[in-house]
């Protein structure tokens, strides 16, 4: 009597979870499926172009081997939109460029900013000597924003940012992006 209800059961789950399969498979050779997905992952982040950017006012490093913070805030322009994770960093200076590395200290979340809302990041960095060889003398900054393409470049005028081993591995961090503002 027993292996009755069990097969019913079992037979249950299995329907069950066939009606949750998403109807994809991840060994599809459909791209159609795969491309409208990420697409629509894509729709929803926010991006560069329909944010306002502030950067700064900035607690710049006086001297070389000090700590400066940069904070930047976004206010979303657009539509509703989501930011999950860290913004791109890359500071350059002519034809060197050096990616800032993300500070994992803290779990970055998922934030959905309407029409209006903010959220913030903060670049810290440690100034280098002026004419070192492991220093970036940075003149720009070019920021993306995860889940986006594209990117806006910004003016860098807080002096040289040092290396840890070179000038192309910076001895700086960009925090995850938080909610700003009320």
């Amino acid at each position: 009597m027993r292996a009755i209800p069990l097969t019913v059961t079992a037979l249950a789950a299995a329907l069950l979870l066939t009606a949750c399969d998403s109807g994809t498979d991840s060994g599809s050779t459909d791209s159609g499926s795969t491309d409208s997905g990420s697409k629509n992952a894509d729709s929803a982040a926010c991006r560069i172009g329909e944010v306002e950017v502030q950067v700064g006012p900035a607690n710049a490093a006086p001297a070389a081997g000090d700590t400066g913070n940069v904070p930047v805030t976004l206010t979303n322009q657009g539509a509703q939109c989501t930011l999950e994770g860290f913004p791109g960093i890359t500071l350059s200076a002519g034809s060197s460029t050096a990616t800032v590395p993300e500070d994992r200290t803290a779990r970055p979340e998922k934030l959905t900013l309407a029409k209006g809302g903010t959220a913030s990041f903060t670049l810290t960095y440690v100034r280098g000597e002026e004419g070192d060889t492991k220093s970036l003398a940075a003149t720009s900054l070019k920021l993306s924003l995860p889940g986006a393409a594209g990117s806006q470049d910004f003016t860098w005028s807080y002096g040289p940012v040092r290396g840890k081993k070179d000038a192309g591995d910076p001895d700086a961090s960009v925090t995850a992006l938080q909610q700003a503002g009320d």
